[in-house]
């Protein structure tokens, strides 16, 4: 792979890295302080769940789901009143909300992989709707949020009593294991497809890759095990992330989202029901954005008729600073995370500098423009583009 190659197909991972390296030198080190790194993936772990989800949207054709932001509020409201003033269990609660959710986003799915309607106009339909329906739940009142189970069900922090003291070893070596198990499984990878004859990377650079992630992995449990050792919320991520990933990389299901966006016609035409998918990807997203509606209501404590104002936008812009293309048919699960990550850092390293939130909306604007732009202008080069 010469550097060219290389460049193009890192682009913004070197994007992220040097957006990193950035941040860590204006801020004087304070976005490497262990709370700040734990901080960083607790404040963007609704970015992460939900962008896994828009991205199936995307797949089919640059589609979006406007309505998620509601969505989180209206979840959120309802577990929040539950507990609150009916003491609902919390576990029923998870549940019932989980459901709620899929009953959205099966009627969202319904009209637009069924009925035909523009995703964009449906879906911004549903941002009124149901962040109407949610301030009128909370009755324009913040509703807090005490119920110990719900809160240690997303919000704790996971220790081993008698190894876990000032430094949580725990974090750490969960790091270590992680890293082991990805050498692992790339070398069972590697010997599975040298068998069936599959043309692959070099070792070298497979194993480099690797290594890279690898010591990345156990950096960042270590900067977790001199804080509060690893989150709950970071398992609920990692299950979301690692479940998207396998659909949209090993499943025929997955390629599906893929197929759609390259040429529906063609894949209607192959006998693939194209509005099932359509309906699927839309109750996919309704399903992680109430997901992430309870994930805030337990990281704040608290639910207001403003939880989950333009969640959609980081969502949106997770996906295409990620490397989704905005015609649709192209994207992964990996590069979204690190759009979802550098989206993260930006917002951390501005906040730690006490800038004012408008310029935060400038920058991801403008890192969002670029991110497009370069689509786009890649599309044209390779002929992909309208």
């Amino acid at each position: 792979m010469n550097v060219k190659t290389f460049v193009k197909k890192y682009t913004m991972v070197i994007a992220l890295v040097v957006v990193f390296i950035f941040f860590s030198f204006w801020t004087d080190g304070k976005l490497l302080l262990a709370q700040n790194m734990s901080n960083l993936l607790l404040q963007n772990a609704y970015v992460l769940v939900m962008a896994c989800g828009m991205l199936l949207c995307i797949l089919t054709g640059g589609n979006i789901d406007l309505s998620v932001g509601s969505t989180v509020c209206l979840i959120g409201a309802i577990a929040a009143q539950l507990m609150s003033k009916h003491n609902m269990n919390a576990y029923a609660v998870i549940i019932l909300c989980l459901l709620l959710s899929v009953v959205i986003g099966m009627w969202q799915g319904f009209w637009i992989g069924y009925i035909h309607i523009p995703p964009f106009i449906c879906t911004l339909a549903g941002m009124f709707l149901f962040r109407g329906i949610g301030r009128a739940i909370l009755e324009s009142k913040t509703i807090a949020i005490n119920n110990k189970t719900f809160l240690d069900t997303f919000a704790s922090y996971i220790e081993i009593p008698g190894l876990d003291k000032d430094v949580k070893w725990s974090a750490f070596i969960a790091g270590i294991a992680v890293a082991c198990i990805l050498v692992v499984v790339t070398a069972f990878n590697r010997i599975k497809k040298a068998k069936k004859g599959y043309k692959q990377a070099s070792a070298v650079s497979q194993f480099a890759k690797i290594a890279v992630i690898d010591l990345l992995v156990i950096a960042y449990t270590w900067k977790l095990a001199h804080y509060k050792g690893i989150p709950v919320m970071a398992l609920w991520v990692l299950a979301i992330v690692f479940i998207y990933a396998f659909i949209t990389s090993k499943t025929a299901f997955g390629r599906y989202f893929y197929a759609v966006g390259g040429n529906e016609k063609a894949t209607k035409l192959s006998g693939i029901n194209t509005n099932k998918v359509y309906f699927l990807a839309y109750t996919s997203m309704s399903l992680l954005a109430g997901l992430s509606g309870l994930l805030i209501g337990a990281r704040i404590g608290s639910i207001n008729g403003d939880t989950g104002n333009s969640f959609e936008m980081d969502a949106i812009g997770s996906c295409f600073i990620g490397g989704a293309s905005a015609y649709g048919g192209s994207g992964t699960v990996g590069g979204v995370v690190v759009g979802a990550i550098l989206l993260g850092v930006i917002n951390q390293g501005m906040s730690i500098k006490g800038l004012d939130n408008n310029w935060q909306y400038v920058v991801k604007g403008a890192v969002l423009l670029v991110a497009v732009i370069f689509d786009v202008v890649s599309n044209k080069k390779t002929g992909k583009a309208g």
